[in-house]
Formats: C-alpha cells, sequence, structure tokens
C-alpha cells in the first residue's frame, strides 16, 4: 500500500518521533522514506563565509537531514533525502504529488517555538491542501504510537469525501489484518425541542445508521476481518475521542474536503479539531 513516504523533517523532538513512526511503517510495507528539509525562504538565511555565498538554512538542512539518514541506517530502512527552499506547507504539498509519494508524515501540535515550520498550523495547512493522505502524530505527553495498528477508527457522515475516506481505511485495514470500528455522530448539540427538530434529529440518526451500514457491508468485500458499528449522539469530537479511549484505537482515517486553497475541512471542524486532538496518528485523506 506504500512504497514512497514524504517525511517533512526539522530535527525537533516531534519530528524525531514521526521519524521513527514513519520507519516502522516503512519496514512493513517494505518501502522508502523520503527525508525532507525545507528551507523557509521567508526567513533572512543568507551569509558570506570566505567569500562563499553561504545559504545557513540550506547547511542546516542538510545537517539534519543527514543525522536522520544515520537514524534510518540504524533503524534499516531504505531512504533519500532532499533540502529545498520555498514556504513550507505548499512546498511540502507540492513536492508530494511531484514525486507522487503514497503518504507525507507530519508531527502536529506543538508548542510554539518548539520547532521551525512543522508543528501546529503548518501541518494543518498540508492537511487542508494535499491530495495525497496526511499521517499526522500529535506530539504529547498521551500521544500513543503503535504499529502495526490493530484498531482503526473510520469516522463517517455519509458524505463522498467521508466514504472516499473510510474505503482507503478500508484497504488499509485489510492490508494490516486490523479491525474496523466504523463511527458516524448524529450532532444533537444544534438541535432545539420543537417538532421539526424532533423529524430532523430522526432523519440524521437514520442518515447516520445508513452511512455505517454501507461501510460495514463495503468492509466484507474488502476482507477486513472484523467491523463493529457505532451510531452515537452528541458532540462529534467528543464521541470520536472516546470511542478511541474506549476501543483501544490505534489510528484514525477521516476525510477532508474543499478545493485547494480551501479552509473547509470535513464534517465542519472535526477533522481539524480531531488531528489536534487524538492521541493517536490519524491519517486525512482527501476526496479526489
Amino acid at each position: 500500500m506504500y512504497q514512497d513516504i514524504l517525511l517533512p523533517f526539522d530535527g525537533s523532538d516531534g519530528a524525531a518521533a514521526a521519524l521513527h513512526h514513519a520507519a516502522e511503517i516503512g519496514h512493513w510495507a517494505d518501502a522508502t522514506i523520503h527525508i525532507l528539509f525545507v528551507a523557509d525562504t521567508r526567513r533572512e538565511s543568507v551569509t558570506v563565509v570566505e567569500t562563499q555565498v553561504v545559504d545557513a538554512l540550506v547547511q542546516e538542512g542538510e545537517d539534519i537531514v543527514e543525522e536522520a539518514e544515520k537514524t534510518l541506517d540504524t533503524l534499516g530502512v531504505d531512504h533519500d533525502s532532499d533540502v529545498v527552499q520555498g514556504t513550507p506547507a505548499p512546498t511540502i504539498v507540492e513536492y508530494a504529488e511531484r514525486y507522487d509519494h503514497d503518504v507525507v508524515v507530519m508531527p502536529t501540535h506543538g508548542r510554539e517555538g518548539v520547532s521551525r515550520y512543522l508543528l501546529g498550523s503548518v501541518t494543518e495547512k498540508v492537511v487542508r491542501l494535499s491530495a495525497i493522505p496526511v499521517l499526522t502524530v500529535r506530539m504529547q505527553p498521551d500521544e500513543q504510537l503503535v504499529f502495526p495498528y490493530e484498531n482503526i477508527l473510520l469516522p463517517t457522515d455519509g458524505s463522498p469525501g467521508a466514504t472516499h475516506a473510510a474505503e482507503y481505511g478500508l484497504s488499509l485495514a485489510a492490508a494490516l489484518d486490523a479491525s474496523v470500528y466504523v463511527l458516524s455522530v448524529v450532532d444533537d448539540t444544534s438541535l432545539g425541542p420543537d417538532v421539526r427538530s424532533a423529524i430532523s434529529g430522526r432523519e440524521r440518526e437514520q442518515a447516520a445508521t445508513d452511512a455505517v451500514d454501507g461501510l460495514v457491508s463495503e468492509a466484507e468485500t474488502r476482507d477486513v476481518s472484523n467491523a463493529v458499528r457505532h451510531v452515537e449522539r452528541g458532540s462529534p469530537i467528543e464521541v470520536i475521542l472516546d470511542t478511541i479511549e474506549s476501543n483501544d484505537i490505534h489510528a484514525v482515517v477521516m476525510g477532508t474536503t474543499g478545493r485547494r486553497g480551501s479552509d473547509r475541512i470535513l464534517l465542519g471542524s472535526v477533522a481539524e479539531k480531531t488531528v489536534r486532538s487524538a492521541p493517536v496518528p490519524v491519517i486525512t485523506v482527501r476526496e479526489e
């Protein structure tokens, strides 16, 4: 399923943890890890050393990816590396598409100042923009990095984008012989007490049930050994986090939508909140 894994890397603690997780995936898939350092052209970095014009960020990037390659050598994973200049988020997205990578692995949710460009908003921009699936690792003390994934959560609202992402998740589960937990949340936080709200709530619940049933049936055709159905009511992000905790979920696969450059994320802002909050890796997949 994965042959070429792109790992934007800046040498931070979060990036180092993502590197080790990517290496585990690379071992399993017999894939090549492509290490990428983006020297941010928005920063002043050019200097002169002994009459030679030197870009300090490029030089630093070469040193950083060299250390990453040493780590992958130790771990026995095939790899190569590249240092490029540009604005980080769009450069990462364009690079992944140009070289036809299968997945982009990035850390997120870092504190201010921890990373030059990878943590926080840049990763979220890559999630919004990338046509390539993005695996995000939220580097916080409660983060759980387990591979191979044995239990994969597939949130869906029945939309084409959510269904596309869930089908991707089913393919991953089949390859890993993992169980899937298909979840649809009826968001009743916005419903009022009147009759129209009650009708709307029943319609939403039926739509959620149909979405889950369709994916459970699809799981059978894809040789997924175990598919568990969940239709819940409440706040989507809270239900997703509760489902992760109560079912020992190892990864979440969910969709993003919108045209390139759009800030819209599937399920409203739920995908973005999941990337920021879930204590397990989240793989976001944009609708083709």
